[in-house]
């Protein structure tokens, strides 16, 4: 159990008073924040602990996923198709 001064990282459970580096999240279905850390920010209803970078991005990352659900079409298969039938257009007109 941590005390009043001390915070868990959410990942490996890691307890310190000095977090130097990390980071407080809150998501939810409609809105995700990253908060530099702080003590209000850090013991607010619904907030996660993370430290370093690497965990806020993925994160981010995983949230952007369940809210980007479908998957827009890749723009660039759309692309090379465009391209591919121009070429196929300005060929049949250069006979």
């Amino acid at each position: 159990m941590t005390t009043l001064g001390e915070f868990r990282y959410e990942v490996c459970g890691i307890v310190t008073s000095n977090p130097i580096r990390w980071f407080a999240i809150r998501c939810g279905d409609s809105e995700l924040t990253v908060h530099r850390w702080n003590s209000e920010s850090a013991n607010a209803a619904g907030a996660r602990r993370y430290s370093g970078e690497d965990m806020p991005r993925f994160t981010v990352s995983r949230w952007f996923d369940s809210v980007c659900a479908p998957p827009k079409p890749s723009f660039s298969q759309h692309l090379s198709s465009v391209v591919s039938q121009a070429r196929g257009f300005q060929e049949g007109h250069e006979r």
